[in-house]
């Protein structure tokens, strides 16, 4: 369908696709009031803009409600060691047992299923994800399930308008890569949080795992700009040296960085067990 096809359709309908979109009735409500859109672009804005300005914790918890509940064995079993992640590595029965545990203890610790933007992620990256956010706060997991949503967002979008024109999205504003200078290659499975200061208190807003190039593309969702700030990305170098085998100086590597204005921001390391390096990259 294209956007112009889109826009023909009764405001019922439309509504009903938005809807699925995102599981938000306040938020569908909203967008029904810019329909129909000029353009791609304009239908992402008002989806950013509205998701994160005018809806509330409440419409947030109702929108995560509507997201399919993939965390007993037989569902994981199903999308993880079955044909649903084409070119994903098959996950073992050990991983699989292991994510159930640990989707059941997330329910149990904040009350609501886990909401990851899973596309492309492995079971091992999954599982990773899911230990690290379970030491998060209530309050973080809420901020990094509204990214986490709004990523799911557009790519649904994509699937709804399958002929439409999203070549204007743009990479995550921030962006990073980590490089093993011991031994010249990606710093791949790494935990990386970015972080802001909130009342004087540092809390995560963005959570990820490097990919086998190092990288982690979609820190945040595509198209959503921070405020100019002091901002802080904390890198588990402890837990990556640990995995191998390795004693590190460093347990954790902290940078922190400032944002000016709504460029894009890339914030490189490279790391080796007793020593590191930082630049702006691009």
């Amino acid at each position: 369908m294209t956007l112009t096809a889109f826009n023909t359709l009764d405001k019922e309908t439309a509504k009903q696709h938005l809807f699925a979109c995102c599981g938000s009735t306040k938020w569908a409500d909203a967008m029904m009031q810019h329909f129909p859109f000029a353009t791609e672009k304009q239908l992402v804005d008002w989806s950013a803009s509205i998701w994160y300005d005018a809806c509330g914790e409440s419409d947030w918890l109702e929108s995560f409600t509507h997201h399919p509940k993939i965390g007993d064995v037989k569902s994981l079993t199903e999308k993880f060691a079955g044909k649903e992640q084409a070119g994903v590595a098959v996950a073992t029965a050990e991983t699989i047992d292991a994510l159930a545990k640990a989707n059941a203890d997330y329910e149990s610790k904040f009350g609501l299923i886990f909401i990851v933007c899973a596309t492309g992620k492995s079971a091992n990256e999954m599982l990773r994800l899911l230990l690290d956010r379970l030491q998060n706060t209530a309050a973080e997991e809420r901020n990094i399930a509204m990214g986490e949503q709004q990523k799911i967002t557009i790519i649904r979008f994509k699937k709804l308008l399958t002929e439409a024109d999203f070549e204007f999205l743009k990479v995550s504003q921030i962006t990073t890569h980590v490089l093993d200078t011991a031994v010249g290659l990606p710093g791949k499975d790494i935990s990386i949080r970015l972080q802001s200061k909130q009342n004087g208190i540092w809390q995560t807003i963005a959570q990820g795992i490097t990919n086998s190039d190092g990288r982690i593309p979609d820190l945040l969702p595509q198209e959503k700009n921070l405020k100019p700030d002091i901002y802080k990305m904390v890198f588990d170098t402890g837990n990556y040296y640990q995995q191998q085998n390795l004693k590190t100086f460093y347990p954790e590597v902290e940078i922190q960085f400032s944002t000016f204005d709504e460029s894009h921001y890339h914030v490189p390391l490279l790391v080796n067990p007793f020593g590191y390096s930082t630049y702006r990259g691009s």
